[in-house]
Order: C-alpha cells, then sequence, then structure tokens
C-alpha cells in the first residue's frame, strides 16, 4: 500500500531556508561621489603595493634629472653648480611632475584590455569614480616626484626665497596643471589601443614641450624664433609661475593663467573623456 507524502505549504522549508541564508541587516547605502572615487583612488594605491615598481618613474625621474643636469651642465650655465641649481630646479620640478602625468592614460587603458573596466562599469557607482579615483591616487605619485625634487635641490644647496610658503604653492601649482593635463592622457587611454600607444604619445607631445622651454637655459640665450616659441610655450609659463613663488617674487598674472589653462584642460577633456567612458561598447 503506497502512501502520498503531504503536500508541503508555501511557507514550508524552502522559503525557511532562503531566509536564513540571507542578511537581514539593511542595506547599506549606495556610495556617494566622494566615497566612489576615493575606494577607487585606494584601489590604485594598493596596486602600487602590490607592484612597487610602478613608483620606479616617480622617483627616478626626479633624481636622474636634478642631480644630473646640476652637475653636468651646472659650470657650463652658470658658473657653479649651486647657483645654477637655484635657477634648474623649479623646471626640474615641473619636468618630473608632467612626465608621470602619462601613468593616468596607461593604468585606465591597462584595466580596459583586461576587462576590468565593463565589470566596474555595471556597477551600482558614480560613472566617473573611477577615472577621477585614479587620477586622485596619480596627484600622491606627483606629489612624490615633487617631493623628492625639493629634498635633493636642499640637500644640494638650493634656498628657496619664498620660504615655506612659496614653495607649498608652487608645489600646488605643479599639482593642478598635472591634473588638467593627465585629462588629455586619460582621453588617450579610452581612444588609443594599447598602453604603450599612449606612452608613445605623450613621449612625442611632452619631450619637445619641456625640453624647447625654459627649464633648463634662458631663453634669452636662444635664436629669436625659437625664443618666440618658448615663451609662449605653456611649460615654460608655468615654469615662471613656479620660480617666482619659490623665489619669492610671484607673479600674479602667470599664476592666473596656469589656473586658467588647468581649469580649461579640465573643463574640456573632462567631458570629452567621460562621454567616450560612457559610449564604449
Amino acid at each position: 500500500m503506497t502512501t502520498t507524502p503531504a503536500p508541503t505549504s508555501s511557507a514550508g522549508p524552502l522559503p525557511s531556508l532562503l531566509d536564513s541564508t540571507l542578511s537581514a541587516r539593511p542595506r547599506p547605502p549606495r556610495a556617494g561621489r566622494l566615497s566612489a572615487s576615493l575606494t577607487f583612488a585606494g584601489r590604485a594605491l594598493l596596486k602600487i603595493k602590490h607592484v612597487p615598481e610602478q613608483l620606479a618613474d616617480a622617483i627616478m625621474i626626479p633624481i636622474l634629472f636634478t642631480v644630473m643636469f646640476t652637475y653636468l651642465f651646472g659650470g657650463a650655465m652658470a658658473g657653479s653648480t649651486r647657483e645654477y641649481l637655484q635657477f634648474l630646479l623649479p623646471g626640474t620640478m615641473v619636468f618630473a611632475v608632467l612626465l608621470i602625468t602619462v601613468y593616468a592614460g596607461v593604468n585606465l587603458k591597462t584595466d580596459i584590455s583586461r576587462g576590468v573596466i565593463d565589470r566596474f562599469r555595471s556597477m551600482p557607482v558614480w560613472r566617473p569614480a573611477l577615472i577621477v579615483g585614479g587620477l586622485i591616487s596619480d596627484a600622491g605619485r606627483n606629489l612624490l616626484a615633487a617631493g623628492l625634487v625639493l629634498a635633493l635641490g636642499l640637500a644640494m644647496g638650493f634656498r628657496p626665497a619664498g620660504g615655506v610658503t612659496g614653495v607649498l604653492l608652487a608645489i600646488a601649482l605643479v599639482l593642478a596643471f598635472a591634473f588638467g593635463l593627465s585629462w588629455i592622457w586619460a582621453t588617450l587611454g579610452i581612444v588609443l589601443r594599447t598602453p604603450a600607444a599612449v606612452s608613445t604619445i605623450s613621449f612625442l607631445v611632452q619631450f619637445p614641450l619641456t625640453f624647447a622651454s625654459n627649464v633648463f637655459v634662458d631663453p634669452a640665450t636662444m635664436p629669436g624664433w625659437l625664443r618666440a616659441f618658448v615663451e609662449y610655450n605653456p611649460v615654460s609659463q608655468l615654469v615662471d609661475a613656479v620660480r617666482g613663488l619659490m623665489h619669492g617674487t610671484p607673479d600674479t598674472g602667470q599664476i592666473g593663467w596656469v589656473l586658467i589653462a588647468a581649469t580649461l584642460l579640465v573643463a574640456v577633456f573632462g567631458p570629452v573623456t567621460m562621454r567616450l567612458y560612457r559610449s564604449r561598447t
């Protein structure tokens, strides 16, 4: 004789099992824009912790160019390395920081190539948080490079007449311009096909602008046609503003120009970068 099992009610064991598995705590609120950006910034810094060689450029470029150019050309350019260092150090700070801004585009392109971006884009967070967070972490790298240049310069005999305030304002100005410039490389990081392509394009753009500037020599010693280019070079404008702050002779016009240029870079390339980022398939 067979027996028919008793039917299970809708409130039987299956719902009970699900209830015991799921957390009874309320769902946490959605992360805000700042919180999400800082989380992605922390992710970028954590990557540096596990792959410290990513800091090689932020460490070696400031050391090489500050020490090498001071002792190689100081005697020929100014008669003494100490005197040349007073002229050179603000320029090498700008030079070192601008060169490593390309990491913003290279890192973004690396994440895209590995498919990580697609996962982040599917998450319920503020869309620009990934890019903004990466740029925040890059600001830390830029600050490290600027700090190394300054520390080396002080050890080698650099004495800023502008004092602590002038030096801090000069570093802040460099970081502000570098933040604006980083958006260009972030745009290229989405458009170009490989991280190497981003690095190459950055090299081709930045090296002419940095070497054909007033970083290493006074434009007054150059031919007229080259001097005209150097004087209107945005890198030269930034270097002049930084020199003025460090030497205690700030030029508010140049400082204002640098801040306007940095703002325009963000205003133009920020929306372009985000539009390209959202339209990726």
